[in-house]
């Protein structure tokens, strides 16, 4: 009997090829092109008065200078706003070259084209380029307080506002015997993949038909809009994603002005042509994501149950929309976790600063929300001298609850209803996983010693497997072999890997024979992309159905070969056979020649598929409800979002004298549903916790009052090394599978990163003793913290003793 692959630690199929160097990445392709670079703006806030490219003209190997007045048609207008929604009030995107007025650092102004980068560059340093500075928006602060503008037509730089209520959240406060404020504080940080943004294109002038190459999370999506922005017809263009070294939210956009601007020069000159970004161009002119400034007010009871919860945040979209405001709709809806708040009332203003813009990054909001709940759980435990851990077990939603309806709106347009969780359940493991208990314990120790050291825990809900649908096609091939295709796209998270786990076990052939192709337009022209932790959920259902499609007819032909009743037959490691009598069947692969369209037939005595003359009458049709082939496609659509969630704990030490932050453990419980590949989602986990190390303790984008950009290089932009993020990740799984799809499965893709800010500053105010309200944390900011705590400035908490020499 096949042995069961769902669930099992499959290693990934993909690392082999990754790991000797056969990877084929985007700047791996188009050897021969010609090469694509852009003039950018220096200024956050300007009007062009004149572009020269006088000085440019006699460049040796110059092919092309375009600037706004060179577009034409649908390229000429704005870039479209992917996903509108009522509580934008004023809409703005950028032009693929800037028009008149540029709105931040790195925006592109002139794109030259040239033999190849070097003369490029060139070029792009020989035109000059007038400007008329006008004052800068930088910060939410900033915004907020409107003295000027990001643009000239927008009051107040409020992009959007909505507000989101369940009963009388302001009442129920006032009611409350205890009543807080907090005032919360989260940087702006960009995921910067390893692998920047690139597009190389290729026109056929004798089909018409464009051939187009993305580092994306979205083919069919940078499909779509290259064809309506040069005005092609769909059918006539084909997008691939290579292997993309990394997205995280930061290569879904589409499409990124250059993406349009390379097919559309390609075209224009007839040349295959191709553009990669450097690292400083990614920084400046890519996307960054996490600035809020959040005001919470909170009543509840003597048990810390909430009565009321009144959140107002203020969000920073930077200087265009491309990408609506999911950002701090997740931020509004997933703030909630796996609590009931009692009254509920959120609202917020997503505003313009001419910075770059902001569009998901891992975790997409999430990070921000529970944040504000976190610290909030952690407030109320302290104003009421109780565990903090028994505060939030007070105000868990019950398994027997669920599905529990928060009545709110969340980013598909549904109600935010989760399917399924047990958090009593994964609390109760991540105590056990982390030592909660005897934590005390183990603190006085370390202060007898001299040392400082603290316990954090933070907790989330993670809407996953958004809609509206992906797809999957599956195709036996006459070797036996399985050919499996989806159109979201890969990187890194071992789809090649998790998909062929899927299809093997419901075809019942060996994983060995399966193959695995993802974005590519060619393959699966229809499809929504890979983001939001959706692909297991919306594709390994997908493909999952079309498996069992195939599946099916496959049982079907080879019942009419076998004289046999489908239902009497089973599929095993590749083989047709009849249930309780192995030696009487044949090979899936004799089942694909019986689908093919020549009429192939089958002779019991020698096992065999047999031709017919193409018309005899003697042969046997395709059924009448079959296609050709042995082959299935079909597409899956969630009814709504399912919900993932978990738990981290953190402990960490603070040194006394250098305030230098020190992990010591991090454990994480995590809640996907039915876990595919055990292996391969715990490597979610990792990299995750790796970023959140980084946003909690590292990563921020330093600007500058004039929006300079002043740490745009991997010089000066922290991050965690491998010294820094934490050698073992103790991680446990609580499966509760999601009723809503057929696998049972929740996603998993952002898990490890979500409460990485709040789980370490619940664990740095445990060790210090004084109020943690804004991340990220530099042990500069600590040691100038602790001097602010000494003189009375910041507020001490009681949850834990204080540390020695503190009052």
């Amino acid at each position: 009997m096949t042995t069961r692959l769902f669930g099992a630690p499959v290693p990934r199929s993909e690392d082999a090829r990754l790991l000797t160097g056969g990877g084929r990445y985007l700047d791996d392709l188009g050897h021969d092109a010609a090469a694509v670079a852009f003039v950018r703006s220096p200024h956050a806030h300007a009007r062009i008065v004149d572009v020269d490219v006088t000085d440019a003209l006699d460049v040796e190997g110059l092919l092309a200078v375009y600037t706004y007045e060179d577009l034409e048609g649908a390229l000429a207008e704005p870039l479209p706003l992917l996903i509108p929604h009522p509580s934008i009030v004023a809409g703005r995107t950028a032009h693929a070259l800037a028009s008149g007025v540029v709105h931040h650092v790195g925006e592109p102004v002139v794109m030259v084209v040239a033999s190849d980068r070097y003369v490029a560059e060139d070029v792009c340093d020989r035109i000059r380029v007038e400007y008329d500075v006008l004052p800068a928006v930088v910060g939410v602060r900033n915004a907020r307080d409107a003295t000027h503008l990001a643009h000239a037509d927008v009051p107040g730089n409020v992009a959007a506002h909505l507000v989101q209520e369940v009963g009388d959240a302001r009442a129920a406060i006032d009611a409350a015997p205890h009543v807080l404020e907090l005032e919360l504080d989260i940087e702006r940080s960009a995921c910067t993949p390893l692998e920047g943004r690139g597009v190389y294109a290729r026109w056929d002038a004798d089909e018409s038909r464009l051939r187009l190459w993305s580092s994306t999370q979205t083919t069919t999506g940078v499909r779509a809009a290259v064809a309506a922005k040069l005005e092609l017809p769909l059918s006539a263009v084909d997008c691939t994603a290579p292997d993309v070294g990394g997205g995280f939210g930061v290569k879904i956009m589409h499409p990124w002005p250059e993406e349009v601007l390379v097919p559309w020069a390609a075209r224009r000159l007839d040349r295959e042509l191709k553009w990669t970004e450097d690292r400083r161009e990614h920084f400046v002119s890519s996307a960054h994501e996490r600035a809020q400034v959040q005001q919470v007010r909170v009543g509840f009871d003597d048990a810390g149950r909430l009565l009321g919860l009144d959140v107002r945040f203020w969000h920073d979209n930077g200087a265009y929309l491309p990408y609506g405001v999911i950002v701090p709709i997740i931020t509004s809806t997933q703030l909630l976790g796996p609590y009931k708040p009692g009254a509920y009332r959120v609202e917020f203003d997503s505003l313009y600063t001419n910075t770059v813009i902001v569009t998901p990054y891992r975790g997409a909001g999430r990070p921000q929300g529970v944040f504000a709940m976190e610290r909030t759980m952690d407030a109320i435990a302290d104003h009421l001298g109780r565990d903090r851990v028994a505060v939030r077990e007070a105000n868990f939603i019950g398994p027997d609850e669920m599905p529990y309806d928060q009545q709110m709106t969340f980013q598909d347009g549904r109600p935010l209803v989760y399917d399924s969780g047990d958090f009593p359940a994964t609390m109760a493991k991540l105590k056990d996983l982390v030592g909660w208990d005897e934590f005390a314990a183990y603190r006085e120790q370390a202060r007898a010693e001299g040392r400082r050291v603290g316990i954090g825990v933070a907790c989330y809900v993670e809407g996953t497997g958004v809609g509206p649908y992906e797809g999957g096609h599956v195709q036996v091939e006459t070797s036996g072999k399985v050919v499996v295709a989806t159109g979201l796209t890969t990187q890194g998270q071992g789809h090649e890997t998790v998909f062929a786990q899927i299809v093997a076990d419901e075809l019942g052939v060996p994983f060995e024979d399966v193959t695995v192709t993802t974005g590519d337009t060619r393959r699966m022209p229809y499809s929504v992309g890979t983001f939001a932790s959706r692909a297991a959920v919306m594709s390994g259902n997908a493909v999952g159905l079309a498996a069992r499609n195939v599946r099916t007819k496959a049982l079907r032909i080879a019942g009419d070969a076998l004289e046999a009743d489908p239902q009497d037959l089973e599929i095993v490691d590749g083989q047709v056979r009849v249930k309780g009598n192995p030696s009487v069947g044949l090979p899936l692969s004799t089942v694909a020649v019986l689908s093919n369209p020549l009429r192939y037939a089958f002779d019991k005595a020698s096992q065999a598929a047999t031709q017919f003359v193409v018309g005899d009458p003697d042969s046997p049709p395709v059924a009448e409800d079959d296609e050709p082939g042995l082959e299935g496609r079909d597409f899956y659509s969630p009814p709504q979002s399912t919900y993932a969630n978990g738990m981290h704990a953190v402990v960490v030490e603070t040194d006394p004298e250098t305030a230098e932050i020190r992990i010591l453990r991090y454990c994480v419980v995590h809640d996907c549903g039915n876990v595919v590949n055990p292996m391969i989602v715990e490597g979610q986990i990792h990299g995750g916790v790796a970023q959140g190390v980084g946003g909690a303790l590292y990563e921020r984008m330093a600007y500058d009052e004039d929006g300079q950009l002043l740490n745009a290089s991997f010089m000066d932009f922290l991050m965690p090394y491998a010294t820094e993020v934490p050698a073992t990740v103790e991680i446990d799984h609580l499966e509760t599978p999601s009723p809503l799809n057929p696998l049972g499965i929740k996603g998993a893709g952002e898990a490890g990163v979500i409460p990485g800010a709040a789980a370490f500053a619940s664990a740095i105010e445990d060790a210090e003793g004084f109020r943690i309200s804004a991340m990220p944390i530099s042990p500069s900011e600590l040691f100038a913290l602790r001097a602010r705590f000494a003189a009375g400035d910041i507020p001490a908490v009681r949850t834990a003793p204080r540390p020695e020499g503190t009052s």
